[in-house]
């Protein structure tokens, strides 16, 4: 504990020398960086004696770090604070004295050794320079980092190189979306944050990867793909929506190919992705989706529940094949969020008032309402084809599930064509359609239950509670809902098909379950 405070100390006199002094007119800003480049190197060689003599770890650990911190921060002053060298050559420089501190930690096995070094210039160097300069020598930090991870499982290492790059982008990219709103910031200072957020992302996933083929338990290296993603998604939100959706779209490209490799099994085995890994990308790329979707649709936010269903749709095309369960979650999460923003947009009291149908509902809100359907049923196909979720009580509360949200989207696609196609009687007109959908989709799911009776029960027990239900709420709907709104010929007409299907079906059901009793023996 005195030698961590030792770094500490010493390092903000360094910090003192280098910055304070110059404001208080104490020597030359030449004298100042040689007086702390010197204080580094003998701070080093000091640390490099001690450490071989006997009970000297632990010192020559302390001063070393805190020589390797203090010429890292001299650098920085020369190329942040004093502006003598060019950036690239001073982040040239910084590479190097990082990564002599690092190797010198893994020679000596010390990972307080790499820690130390990291820590101590990285949250003193905003004191020295900032923006883009600061994130420059924080990204030049975590690079340093990568070659150690890989020979070395520190996993306190991973989060000291890659939390302050993560910290210090988002923030410098908070601090400068606020300047932008006020003050019409210039596009070159957007596109800077935006190079520096993507180069802390590169380091995060190359490293991460690189690690992972190594030691495919170090988990702490699969988070940082995560982290490291964060100043990307915050830096993409700085510019317009076309921009900010092709900046989250291709960020969710590259994590989701990479998720994808665990898919297929011969590209798996040769590059080594360990499924935690192939987990956080996946997470992380549909988080990135989601954003891209919503980036997309911002003029338009009736298309947004369209986007939502078609990666739903995919997402669970995916798991269906493949049979992973990562990719369902994530297909029922998109549906979840799509069914609830058409849910916004078509609420019950829209769909039941004239008025508001004709003015919220259009072919966009009937596009969705069937792709959504769509979504319902991959959902009713794939359930039953995963690992474990074969059970009969998930597959038949996931039926009914279904059967529920497929009565609201049919509602929904019949009464925005109907506005959207049927004139003034557009309204009654979808009403009734979807009504009498409803009661054929009962009927069908019915018959079809009472045909599998005898060969799958369980099959059979599924359809009939779900047609069973679905004719309920036709039902409902006829006596509740069209009674009192329809007029003249839609309402008979509506009427009549359900009757109908009534009878159809009653005529079925009951001569099915006669033809399954047993005969009676003869006397």
């Amino acid at each position: 504990m005195l030698a961590v405070a030792g770094v500490g100390v010493t390092l903000i006199g360094v910090l003192m020398l280098l910055v304070l002094a110059a404001q208080a007119g104490f020597f030359g800003p030449v004298a100042r960086v040689v007086a702390g480049g010197v204080l580094s190197a003998g701070l080093v060689g000091a640390g490099w004696r001690v450490f071989g003599r006997p009970g000297g770890r632990v010192g020559g650990i302390a001063l070393v770090a805190t020589g390797i911190a203090g010429a890292y921060l001299d650098v920085v002053a020369v190329t942040g604070y004093y502006r003598w060298v060019a950036p690239g050559v001073g982040l040239a420089v910084a590479l190097v004295v990082a990564l002599v501190g690092v190797g010198i930690a893994m020679r000596w096995q010390s990972q307080p050794l790499a820690v130390g070094v990291v820590l101590g210039a990285a949250v003193l160097s905003p004191a020295l320079t900032t923006e883009l300069m600061l994130l420059g020598f924080l990204v030049v930090l975590q690079a340093a980092g990568v070659p150690v991870q890989m020979r070395k499982e520190w996993p306190v290492l991973h989060v000291a190189r890659t939390l302050p790059v993560v910290l210090a982008a988002s923030s410098v990219i908070a601090i400068g979306g606020l300047s932008a709103a006020i003050s019409d910031e210039e596009v070159e200072q957007r596109g800077g944050l935006l190079v520096a957020a993507v180069a802390c992302a590169v380091v995060g996933l190359v490293g991460a990867v690189l690690v992972v083929r190594r030691r495919a338990g170090d988990i702490t290296a699969s988070i940082t793909i995560a982290l490291t993603a964060l100043p990307v998604l915050a830096a993409a939100m700085l510019f317009d929506r076309v921009v900010t959706a092709s900046i989250t779209g291709a960020l969710a490209a590259v994590l989701l190919g990479l998720a994808a490799t665990t898919l297929v099994p011969g590209l798996a085995d040769r590059l080594g992705i360990p499924r935690h890994t192939a987990l956080v990308s996946a997470l992380t790329g549909a988080v990135s989706l989601l954003l891209t979707c919503v980036s997309a649709t911002g003029s338009e936010p009736h298309l947004l529940p369209t986007a939502l269903f078609a990666v739903a749709l995919a997402f669970l095309a995916v798991a269906a094949t493949s049979r992973t369960r990562v990719g369902a979650y994530v297909g029922i999460g998109f549906a979840v969020l799509g069914g609830l923003v058409l849910l916004i947009i078509a609420s019950p009291e829209t769909l039941a008032l004239h008025r508001l149908a004709d003015s919220r509902l259009d072919i966009a809100t009937a596009a969705a309402a069937v792709l959504g359907l769509g979504v319902a049923a991959m959902v009713a196909w794939t359930v039953p084809r995963l690992p474990g979720w074969a059970d009969q009580a998930l597959v038949t509360g996931v039926w009914i599930a279904v059967s529920v949200v497929g009565l609201y989207y049919v509602l929904v696609a019949a009464v925005s064509l109907g506005v959207s196609l049927g004139g003034a009687d557009g309204f009654i007109l979808g009403h009734s359609l979807a009504t009498i959908v409803w009661m054929v989709a009962a009927t069908a799911s019915l018959f079809y239950g009472l045909r599998r009776l005898s060969r799958s029960p369980a099959v059979a027990k599924v359809c009939l509670v779900s047609g069973l239900l679905v004719a309920a709420a036709a039902l409902a709907k006829l006596f509740l809902f069209d009674l009192s709104t329809l007029s003249g010929l839609v309402r008979v007409a509506a009427f009549l098909v359900v009757g109908i299907l009534l009878l159809l079906t009653g005529t079925r059901y009951a001569r099915a379950f006669a033809d399954s009793r047993p005969s009676d023996p003869a006397p």
